[in-house]
């Protein structure tokens, strides 16, 4: 019966299912079987560029590498079959790859792919210690109170401090062109060091920028989103002309719809959704969504609605444009047809009479400033006179507008007096000059 190639366990860690990312992938070929980083980390083993197969290794070197680890004890499990030795010379210790981690050992992922044991690590290039209460930038938990294995710096702003398994993640996702301190941006200097102390940069772009990433992201909207789509086929059916022909709004490209499920023109080469549009201006905007105007409200005017020439009626709630010309012709129907609108005052509504004047100007300032009277003694010119008899017509007093009357100012009654007494004087000039 043969073995299941994924339970098969590498020959140099003794391991069957890791990490891709940090252990590489799993290597099955005469006989042997062994991951990538597993052998470019096993000591006294050289790769040979004409050697063909195995990434330059040699069969038979790889087989030997296999008999003398079997004598070795990895000194942070205890098992046989360690092949990475200590890269100090004086220092006989030997662990497993995956074993590293856990035993805080280093390994370096650049050169000569060289370990350390936990007695003779490579020092951090930070001068400084964390500050008390201080969180890694990228899990939000807090470091250590010194640097440490599992607490690592940045040695260019020597201010952002992470976990080792937290930069180590952030490196596998980030890659070597994305790959950069948090804090300061600084890429060369925290790369360099950040390779030293065991971190693992793999030579990718980032995991957010592959076409797996973003492949969601280019697909292109394929359906009709008409509230009643009238293609036989369905709402996917899209042809490249014709009535089934599917048009995609020209705004944001994230609704579409059929010519014929939106009445548009064979000529018709661009569409806005309501969204883009808006409720006023989209092909599928309706009446009944537009806002009540204060003419509807009032309920007068009778051009509030009308029928067209096919018998569709108008809004029920007409735009602003709509509202100003119903006001203006309502305006003309009530006064005199070239009248402006100040010259029509409502009597009634005249305002008070204020307090402590006298009888003569209470009764002045309840009329309507076009039922005045002309009064003498006006030295002005009389060049308003006939406005203002035309604006004392029967027509003009019989105009009843929603607006209020204007109080009469005594600058308008002293020129009507001035007209009076001298109509071709000048304002600066005394009467009888």
């Amino acid at each position: 019966m043969a073995t299941d190639p994924r339970q098969q366990a590498c020959q140099l860690c003794l391991q069957a299912e890791l990490d891709r990312d940090l252990y590489g992938r799993k290597r099955q070929q005469d006989g042997l079987c062994v991951h990538d980083y597993c052998l470019y980390f096993a000591s006294d083993l050289y790769a040979v560029a004409s050697v063909p197969g195995w990434a330059g290794y040699c069969v038979s070197h790889v087989q030997r590498v296999i008999n003398n680890a079997a004598q070795k004890i990895c000194c942070v499990c205890g098992r046989s079959g360690a092949t990475i030795n200590c890269w100090e010379s004086s220092c006989g210790r030997s662990f497993h790859l995956p074993c590293a981690l856990r035993g805080e050992c280093i390994t370096q992922y650049f050169d000569y792919f060289r370990g350390f044991c936990s007695r003779h690590l490579p020092q951090q290039a930070v001068d400084r210690d964390p500050e008390p209460h201080t969180d890694c930038l990228l899990c939000l938990e807090p470091v250590d109170d010194s640097k440490s294995y599992t607490t690592m710096g940045c040695p260019a702003c020597q201010h952002a401090w992470f976990h080792r398994r937290c930069i180590q993640g952030h490196a596998l996702r980030a890659g070597i062109s994305a790959f950069q301190c948090l804090l300061c941006r600084d890429k060369e200097l925290f790369q360099r060091e950040m390779l030293r102390m065991g971190i693992r940069i793999p030579r990718r772009p980032p995991a957010w920028e592959t076409a797996e990433a973003v492949e969601g992201l280019m697909a292109r909207h394929s359906r009709c989103d008409a509230s009643q789509c009238l293609c036989p086929a369905g709402r996917e059916r899209a042809e490249v002309e014709g009535p089934w022909q599917l048009l995609l709004c020209s705004s944001c490209a994230a609704e579409g719809t059929h010519r014929s499920c939106s009445s548009l023109r064979d000529d018709a080469a661009s569409w806005e959704c309501q969204g883009c549009a808006g409720p006023s201006t989209a092909s599928s905007a309706s009446c009944e969504t537009a806002a009540p105007s204060s003419a509807s409200q009032a309920g007068s005017g009778p051009l509030q609605s009308s029928a067209g020439p096919e018998g569709s009626s108008r809004c029920a709630a007409p735009g602003p444009m709509w509202v100003r010309v119903c006001s203006r012709l309502q305006r003309r129907a009530q006064c005199q047809p070239y009248s402006r609108p100040w010259r029509c005052q409502q009597g009634s509504r005249a305002t008070a009479p204020m307090a402590g004047s006298s009888p003569r100007s209470q009764a002045a300032s309840a009329l309507p400033r076009s039922s005045l009277p002309p009064q003498a003694g006006s030295p002005r010119t009389a060049s308003r006179l006939p406005a203002a008899a035309a604006s004392s017509s029967p027509a003009a007093a019989s105009c009843s507008c929603p607006s209020s009357a204007r109080p009469v100012r005594r600058t308008h009654r002293s020129s009507l007096r001035r007209h009076t007494t001298n109509p071709y004087s000048r304002p600066g000039q005394r009467p009888g000059t």
